[in-house]
């Protein structure tokens, strides 16, 4: 098991639950609009957030946005060590930084001083483009074993300075390698890891990337904290990494919706009917198990365990409750019964 850190109140690794994070792509001087990101993904989940940091603006911008929101807020710091100690002077509840970046050792313990005072985590990352030559070198390429030396010579500056807040991160674009990584890490130290796939890509692509390789070291037990990286809205990111969880059976995140492929039986707009349900119910958070089904097949018979759901016919569907039909819906009717049923539960 790995040790417990705190982003403000919110625990990351030991005994706690395994947490979603987003950075937002708002410019975070642009105080009310970052603010208004981070509130919608709250709404949908978020434990905490990471905000850019390029400059003094963006560092003293930090105060303000933290007086209106719920979630621990990390300060995203590369190069300029002051910019860490501004965003900390600030409110910030974490530090994102590579102490490779930001120049001498002294910048370093200048920058552990400041958040040893505070006690705030230090998350230091590494990532498939970020090896030092000399480990591609000893262990021939850019790989598990030089990836997880790059990171521990990182984890060592902090350590060197007295500080043990820390939090790792390993990431890489590949899935194996991000895999092979992490799990190499956990043998290496109890520090919390930060698991995601990096420059994972779209909206398609990156759900299936993080899938595959955050999905499987989830169930190894490896992972305190995620931030699914996607080429979309941070609200996508934090939807498909809750999601995530709540199929492990890690935590729980509204209702689980369950549908079939559709085949030559299907007789209603399946599609559409999903597609709708599921954007109604996008705030519920109702633990429920939801059936949409295109026949008589697939539902109510192999959905019966399903707390509620309907199977189509011609134009309509039966509406059915644990595998019971309750009546028979018209499909123009079928989301606004199904949705006031659900109301209901």
């Amino acid at each position: 098991m790995s040790k417990k850190i705190y982003y403000g109140n919110v625990a990351v690794g030991g005994d706690s639950v395994v947490t979603v994070q987003s950075m937002t792509n708002t410019d975070t001087r642009n105080i009310v609009e970052t603010v208004k990101q981070i509130k919608s993904l709250e709404r949908l989940g978020c434990d905490i957030i990471r905000c850019a940091v390029p400059d003094t603006d963006s560092a003293c911008a930090l105060g303000e946005i933290k007086k209106d929101i719920v979630i621990p807020l990390i300060a995203d710091i590369h190069f300029d060590y002051k910019l860490a100690i501004k965003s900390l002077e600030n409110g910030a509840d974490g530090i994102r930084l590579n102490p490779g970046n930001i120049g001498n050792r002294q910048n370093v313990r200048d920058v552990v001083k400041a958040c040893s005072e505070r006690n705030i985590p230090i998350r230091v990352g590494v990532n498939s483009g970020s090896v030092k030559k000399e480990y591609i070198e000893k262990y021939n390429g850019v790989n598990a074993d030089s990836l997880v030396e790059s990171a521990i010579e990182q984890v060592g500056i902090i350590e060197d300075c007295g500080y043990d807040n820390i939090v790792i991160s390993i990431k890489s674009s590949d899935v194996n390698l991000t895999y092979e990584a992490n799990s190499l890490m956990r043998k290496r130290n109890d520090y919390p890891l930060h698991l995601g796939i990096t420059e994972a890509g779209s909206f398609v692509n990156g759900t299936i990337k993080s899938a595959m390789g955050i999905g499987s070291l989830l169930m190894k037990g490896i992972g305190d904290t995620i931030r699914i990286s996607l080429t979309d809205s941070p609200e996508n990111e934090v939807v498909v990494g809750r999601k995530m969880l709540q199929f492990l059976n890690m935590r729980p995140y509204g209702p689980n919706i369950i549908s079939c492929p559709t085949c030559g039986r299907t007789k209603i707009n399946l599609q559409r009917i999903v597609k709708e349900v599921e954007e109604a119910l996008v705030d519920c958070r109702k633990d429920l198990s939801i059936a949409i089904m295109g026949c008589i097949v697939n539902g109510p018979g192999e959905a019966k365990e399903a707390d509620i759901g309907i199977a189509g016919g011609e134009g309509k569907a039966v509406l059915f409750k644990k595998g019971e039909v309750v009546r028979t819906l018209n499909e123009k009717d079928v989301v606004k019964e199904l949705l006031d049923e659900i109301e209901k539960l």
